[in-house]
């Protein structure tokens, strides 16, 4: 919701995908310099502790943003800054809980339960969009802002409640000393498999999951429809991300890397089709097809690296996984933001998709060596 209604507001008072794409780019920015650090922590501090705090951080700027919208005293500068301390919040949080979920339930589930916490995150991804375009629609994008800040005290009152007597120890039997980042950084360059997943989630990640940019020009631009169809196709993407994210949690092993380079590539093609879908229903059709092959590639990335490190080292890779995953985006949106500003929304669908496609085949190329079945065996 909060993200539909601050995208909404960004158009309703500049008109421009352009800014679009760099109030997105904003929230993602901290990733790039944070999310190392905050895997280091992560591995160094009670996971939990943290993430009360930076639930505490993103709950205070939806709240402040609630407020400057209904007292009218909004202006663009500040949905830029408070998208940057979101951005903050969500760099140091994302990490620490990637990490802190195989302490939750153990590595033998954890294929599972990365799937089951995508789909967790989706089902809120489904509901949020409608509600938040009816919401907009009636009320403007003040209430769904509200909302949003009265959703972080359940998260922070239940990891206040969590029974800590049952979180999973960390097997650092064979932990390296050092807390050093260049450690987790080597450990990685050593694991071509890994480099590869992970530059594939970053190129996939900067130039094909633009959706709330480019959904919100398509919406507004294209089909020239308002907050509830710009509503709608998040539900539809959110559709089939749910039902990839179940298909990933009903896997009892770790996903293997080929099915990771499959659905990328299945999901660049989806998007190059949706973007010469002719009318509204068509697109809003395609879309979830485009969530299914987005979640299947990015919760099978996640859990292929999660499954074959270190737990010694789990903070500080899964800090550096979420680093090229989200840090992408403030060079990816911008770019895909001016795209669709400048020569349409299906043009910047189509050169996201075309992007992903190509990364694909190039990748696969290029570490062919290291992620075919054979190579990975040995």
């Amino acid at each position: 919701m909060q993200r539909i209604s601050q995208d909404w507001l960004v158009l309703e008072l500049t008109g421009s995908g352009t800014i679009l794409g760099i109030v997105t780019g904003l929230q993602f920015a901290p990733a790039l310099f944070l999310s190392l650090p905050a895997g280091k922590l992560a591995d160094k501090f009670n996971k939990r502790k943290i993430l009360v705090g930076t639930n505490l951080i993103a709950g205070s700027a939806a709240l402040t943003l609630g407020i400057l919208v209904v007292t009218d005293l909004v202006v663009v500068w500040h949905i830029l800054v408070l998208a940057f301390i979101l951005g903050i919040a969500g760099a140091v949080d994302a990490p620490v809980r990637q990490s802190f979920v195989p302490e939750l339930v153990g590595k033998e589930d954890l294929p599972n339960a990365v799937g089951l916490n995508s789909t967790n995150f989706n089902l809120a991804r489904l509901v949020g969009p409608a509600i938040a375009g009816v919401l907009i629609g009636a009320f403007g994008t003040g209430p769904a802002f509200f909302i949003n800040a009265a959703t972080y005290p359940i998260v922070i009152l239940s990891l206040v409640m969590m029974n800590r007597a049952t979180l999973i120890k960390r097997d650092l039997s064979n932990a390296d000393k050092s807390d050093s980042i260049r450690v987790a950084l080597a450990y990685v360059k050593g694991r071509k498999d890994i480099v590869a997943t992970m530059l594939l989630v970053l190129l996939i990640g900067a130039f094909g999951f633009n959706f709330q940019v480019v959904t919100a020009l398509m919406a507004r631009v294209e089909f020239g429809l308002g907050a509830s169809a710009f509503g709608m196709m998040g539900t539809m993407i959110a559709l089939g991300t749910v039902t990839g994210a179940i298909i990933v949690a009903r896997q009892r092993t770790h996903p293997k890397i080929d099915l990771v380079f499959k659905a990328g590539a299945i999901f660049g093609i989806t998007e190059m089709f949706a973007s010469a879908m002719p009318t509204f229903w068509w697109f809003a059709a395609a879309l979830p097809f485009c969530g299914l092959s987005a979640m299947i590639m990015m919760a099978s990335a996640n859990s292929f690296v999660q499954g074959t490190i270190s737990d010694h080292l789990r903070g500080r890779v899964m800090g550096l996984y979420l680093m090229v995953f989200i840090g992408g985006s403030p060079f990816g949106s911008p770019i895909i933001g001016y795209i669709g500003q400048n020569l349409g929304a299906r043009w910047a669908l189509f050169t996201g998709g075309a992007i992903c496609l190509g990364s694909v085949i190039a990748l696969f190329l290029i570490f062919r060596k290291s992620i075919q079945p054979a190579a990975l065996a040995n």
